[in-house]
């Protein structure tokens, strides 16, 4: 598919960009190789090939869910402006 002059000005258009007249003649080329590699991968025959969620099906390696610091509530608590039953008080932001 060949975008021509007017078909880049209404892209352009449509996304709110401004280009320079001069510059009209390379985005019409540059979008119109774009949508031909678009058309040469609509045109391989994907009918045997079984979707995967990730191209080289790799698992995570997640570390190991250990507590590695000490409860240092009590401590945080002490220095609070304001604290009632184990919680911070804070100013009302929402009326």
């Amino acid at each position: 598919m060949s975008l021509d002059k007017d078909d880049v000005k209404k892209i352009a258009h449509l996304a709110r960009l401004q280009i320079a007249e001069q510059d009209i003649p390379g985005y019409a080329s540059n979008l119109s190789n774009i949508l031909e590699l678009v058309e040469q991968m609509n045109e391989v025959d994907t009918d045997n090939v079984t979707p995967m969620a990730h191209p080289t099906e790799a698992h995570q390696r997640l570390r190991e869910d250990v507590v590695t610091e000490t409860n240092q509530r009590d401590h945080f608590q002490k220095i609070a402006p304001a604290v009632e039953n184990g919680l911070y008080l804070v100013p009302r932001v929402i009326e």
